[in-house]
């Protein structure tokens, strides 16, 4: 099974610059960058097998990242629309 890639630039390559100024200048939006690698790559071990769960947890885990990447596009957009 190909496990899809879910990093932040993957998910958003147009705001390159932007990730890496709000990473450096922004304390909220480096913590709630650093959670989302997190429980991305939480996910990634339980859908590769590598840890086991119930699927209700899994889920429960999918939507903390959705939630957190929504999170995190709307700091990048604000940033990019300052810019």
């Amino acid at each position: 099974m190909s496990i899809e890639k879910h990093d932040l630039h993957h998910e958003f390559p147009e705001f390159h610059d932007e990730i890496h100024d709000l990473k450096m200048n922004d304390a909220h939006f480096a913590r709630l960058f650093k959670e989302y690698h997190e429980v991305n790559k939480e996910v990634i071990r339980i859908e590769e097998g590598v840890e086991n769960t119930t699927d209700q947890y899994l889920e429960e885990r999918k939507l903390k990242r959705l939630n957190l990447k929504d999170n995190l596009f709307v700091m990048l957009k604000k940033q990019q629309e300052q810019a």
